[in-house]
């Protein structure tokens, strides 16, 4: 037996608009855009607390809607409820590969103490952190595959060691072995060779 649902007004034309976009309608995406951007991104804002990020990851998600759309079921919410939902996780994602990327330069720089901190204002200050940057992905790069691998998930995917070891279908103590040896060996990369 199926279960009806009532709709009001707005979420029914929500409704048809998702459903017309799950069959390629770019009208019905324009619409949905322009009805729904404004929420996604005050959402996306409220997690980031920054425009730009916020701004990314509110596309991402209106792009993931159009991807999605085929794949809406009315009994699981409203399209608007979906598209926060999928705003809200986005950006904490976001805000997690941040967060790691800031820990895995913050674990460099504290095993490299000689570097002498610079003016923030000044040129050079990009110029160094640019080239530190370089430095960390060249460092990375020279990692064996799966200590490579790893690190790159963990750090600039943002994923977590147990999603990492999901993904892999490796053991977490394997994951968390790589990840152990990686950043040994990355210290030694990066360290010895900042001035």
């Amino acid at each position: 037996m199926f279960q009806t649902v009532a709709i009001e007004p707005a979420e029914s034309d929500d409704v048809d608009l998702i459903q017309r976009m799950g069959r390629g309608d770019r009208v019905a995406y324009e619409s949905f855009f322009r009805r729904h951007i404004g929420i996604v991104f005050s959402t996306a804002y409220r997690v980031l607390n920054n425009e730009a990020d916020a701004e990314d990851v509110a596309q991402e998600v209106m792009f993931m809607l159009w991807e999605k759309s085929p794949m809406y079921d009315l009994q699981r919410g409203k399209p608007v409820t979906w598209a926060v939902t999928m705003t809200r996780n986005k950006a904490i994602d976001r805000l997690r590969s941040v967060q790691r990327r800031l820990r895995l330069q913050d674990d460099v720089r504290q095993e490299s103490p000689e570097i002498d901190p610079v003016d923030e204002l000044s040129p050079s200050l990009a110029l160094g952190q640019s080239e530190q940057n370089q430095m960390v992905r060249s460092a990375v790069l020279k990692l064996n595959p799966e200590q490579r691998e790893v690190i790159e998930m963990l750090y600039f995917r943002g994923l977590t060691q147990q999603e990492i070891s999901d993904r892999l279908k490796k053991p977490l103590s394997t994951v968390k072995a790589r990840i152990h040896r990686g950043m040994v060996r990355l210290r030694k990369l990066v360290g010895p060779s900042v001035d």
